[in-house]
């Protein structure tokens, strides 16, 4: 998984003898690596990746922080739920730019669409670079400490900072702009945990790991 040049990385809730843990999974296009971690924090990350030159595709969590913006691409899925959530605002600053953000984002999957059918990387880029402007002139706006922008700042601080991930798919070949493929491995993961209720010790961890890595690399 670490030698491919594209890892989707996602972590959720598990148990182990009614103690909090987390589930991590590693995602290439060929096989799934799953890790039962104390936390869900940077070193988790880092223990799974190990020097990895792979690019990463994850949402915004900060245990992803340090990964460089430039090998990393940022999940448009999560960051969808993100702008709907300030679109719904009763602020009208806010409201504002949640929708306007909805919109950027609603123009991103339209033109990925069309790419997944035409192949044409050249025609991607043309329809996204006016995306990357706007969306850009939004969170410089937004980055500003102000009343208006008290709620919604963060995001767009967040987003500038990592930036270059927003958009390595356009021209990464192999990298798309969500990160379903760690969605939909973790999803098996998620109803094993609701039927066994997680683990009871380290070595019952580690046979969970070990089985969920290959059924979910056979499938």
């Amino acid at each position: 998984v670490r030698a491919s040049p594209v890892i989707c990385v996602d972590e959720t809730g598990w148990k182990q003898a009614g103690q909090t843990r987390f589930l991590w999974g590693a995602f290439s296009d060929r096989a799934a690596v799953m890790r039962v971690a104390p936390s869900r924090h940077r070193e988790q990350a880092e223990a799974l990746l190990g020097d990895s030159e792979a690019v990463i595709s994850s949402d915004r969590w900060w245990a992803y922080d340090h990964l460089d913006p430039d090998r990393r691409q940022v999940c448009w899925s999560h960051l969808l739920r993100d702008y709907r959530y300030h679109a719904e605002s009763p602020l009208t600053h806010q409201r504002e730019f949640g929708q306007a953000c909805l919109q950027v984002a609603e123009g991103v999957f339209a033109s990925w669409r069309s790419f997944q059918r035409s192949g044409d990387r050249r025609r991607l880029r043309r329809e996204v670079r006016p995306l990357e402007r706007e969306l850009r002139a939004l969170c410089e706006e937004a980055r500003r400490k102000s009343v208006k922008t008290r709620y919604h700042r963060g995001l767009a601080r967040n987003l500038l900072k990592a930036w270059p991930g927003l958009w390595t798919f356009v021209e990464a070949e192999g990298v798309e702009p969500t990160n379903n493929r760690a969605e939909r491995g973790l999803r098996h993961a998620v109803i094993y945990r609701k039927l066994s209720q997680g683990s009871h010790c380290e070595r019952g961890a580690i046979a969970t790991e070990r089985l969920l890595s290959a059924a979910i690399s056979c499938r």
